[in-house]
């Protein structure tokens, strides 16, 4: 197989990246509760750049302390926050590898899973509701919202224009919005949830007025050489969770919106789906069980309004694996009329090592790869085709270099982003120039490093990936023992990360 399309340069305007795989943002809890950054980020970034990924896009940083996901997670608010981000920066490059960092501000979709929601309730303190573009709570979470000022609008554009000029000042490579899964920016340009009656709201135009005034305004501060990028959701199936809402933007109207990205100076687009973070399609496949135990402390703590059938859903433990039915059940119609546009690429068996094989077998990976790799590739090629010269970047659960390479050639996209196939082997691109079609073991979809990081290190978590040796004919004790290998081997990789922290922040310790 020729894989040399994965290993050309990508070349945009002003940034050149030396081969077609892109790490995708894909956030950890590692940092201080005051937005400070901490050595186990340095070190976290640090694995993929020496892995071999072309360019690492940032874990959602936001612009804000309010507009965060979640505590914990480092920010770019503050000019305090410049050297830390040059040593990200800095790290990463020693192995050729790009550094983009995302901005991004949450709106209604802040703290997710309830750690400070709980926490302010606790003290007798109701949250305020999150600046955006409606008045009505998010729809899994219950987060109350409130359709902000026209001023509040304009001082939030100007916050990305300094984060931006941050960006800059720490030397970093470049810069992705963050414009889609219902964080702020895709709350202004959804049909679903934009609720505004003013300039930015209402059509389709002015519904992208934030977006484009924030690309002028980011122009204006760090010029037109240094390179920009947008993240959008092709599709937004807004109406997947409550099938009587509304569907929210179409493809059509996401050709648009990159169309006029591209004429008003962005250099790329990302490509993804989801109007909501989580979402039965983002990330495909299941919904963890730790993660129900988070959402339900936020549906009731937050101050919204959840619905009453998630209430129940969420709050029974007997209940979850029902709500993990109907969530794995709402995408159905949606794949079941959406056809893969690159199918057959079969696996190999002597691939897969052979004790991840006694619990996921050749057959049952396969069906994996086929259902959760290149979500997003027929959409992409609508958008490529669309876009004039700027280059294109497309998500959706890749990790087999063949596929990737069709992809490629295929011109659906001019190159991949990667999170949780990544996540599990931050290797894979060595992986590949070694001649591998797939890692030995490899992600398996499961969601659980998403789940996990919300009260552990973020980093793989499927235990059927750290088999030590074979346990077909184990029992009893002796298959007691070697699962606790597996989980004492699983601790030493998500652990990996920590190392002693010096002061100042140093390159990842090897």
């Amino acid at each position: 197989m020729d894989k040399n399309l994965i290993f050309q340069p990508l070349t945009f305007r002003h940034l050149t990246v030396k081969n077609r795989i892109f790490r995708s943002s894909v956030t950890g809890r590692w940092d201080n509760y005051d937005g400070s950054g901490t050595q186990a980020r340095v070190n976290w970034e640090n694995k993929f750049a020496k892995g071999g990924v072309g360019a690492i896009i940032s874990s959602y940083v936001p612009i804000s302390i309010e507009g965060r996901i979640t505590p914990n997670v480092v920010t770019i608010d503050c000019d305090e926050r410049i050297p830390f981000w040059q040593t990200v920066g800095e790290t990463v490059r020693r192995y050729g590898c790009k550094y983009i960092i995302q901005l991004s501000h949450s709106g209604r979709q802040r703290d997710i899973e309830g750690i400070e929601n709980t926490q302010t309730l606790k003290k007798g303190i109701k949250p305020l509701p999150a600046p955006s573009t409606t008045n009505q709570a998010d729809q899994i979470n219950g987060l109350p919202a409130n359709n902000m000022s026209t001023a509040k609008v304009r001082a939030i554009i100007q916050d990305f224009a300094q984060a931006a000029r941050r960006a800059k000042e720490a030397n970093l490579d470049g810069i992705e919005l963050h414009s889609s899964h219902g964080y702020l920016i895709n709350q202004f340009l959804s049909s679903a949830i934009n609720q505004r009656t003013d300039e930015y709201g209402g059509n389709l135009k002015n519904r992208y007025r934030f977006l484009q005034e924030i690309v002028g305004s980011i122009r204006q501060v760090v010029g037109d050489d240094f390179h920009l990028q947008a993240k959008i959701s092709v599709r937004e199936f807004n109406n997947i969770i409550p099938p009587w809402a509304k569907s929210g933007n179409t493809l059509q109207e996401a050709i648009q919106i990159c169309q006029w990205l591209e004429e008003d100076g962005v250099d790329a687009i990302h490509v993804s789906r989801g109007s909501t973070f989580p979402h039965p399609l983002l990330p495909s496949g299941p919904f963890p069980y730790r993660m129900l135990r988070y959402t339900y402390d936020t549906m009731t703590s937050s101050g919204g309004k959840a619905s009453f059938r998630n209430l129940i859903l969420f709050r029974y433990r007997l209940l979850w694996p029902l709500f993990q039915l109907i969530w794995g059940r709402l995408p159905r119609k949606i794949e079941a009329s959406y056809q893969q546009p690159i199918s057959g690429l079969e696996i190999e068996a002597q691939w897969l090592d052979q004790y991840f094989r006694e619990h996921v077998s050749t057959k049952e990976f396969q069906q994996l790869l086929n259902k959760h790799q290149g979500t997003v590739l027929r959409d992409a090629k609508e958008i490529k085709q669309n876009l004039k010269e700027i280059p294109l970047i497309t998500t959706g659960g890749f990790q087999q270099a063949s596929y990737i390479n069709q992809a490629i050639a295929g011109e659906y996209t001019d190159g991949v982003s990667m999170a949780r196939t990544l996540v599990a082997n931050n290797d894979l691109v060595h992986q590949f120039q070694q001649g591998r079609d797939i890692a030995a073991r490899p992600c398996t979809y499961c969601n659980e490093c998403l789940g996990a990081y919300l009260e552990l290190p973020l980093g793989c978590y499927s235990l059927d990936r750290f088999y030590q040796r074979s346990v077909a004919n184990l029992t009893g004790m002796e298959r007691e023992k070697a699962t606790r290998e597996a989980e004492e081997a699983r601790t030493r990789e998500v652990m990996t990360v920590f190392t002693p922290p010096p002061k100042p922040y140093m390159p990842a310790m090897e």
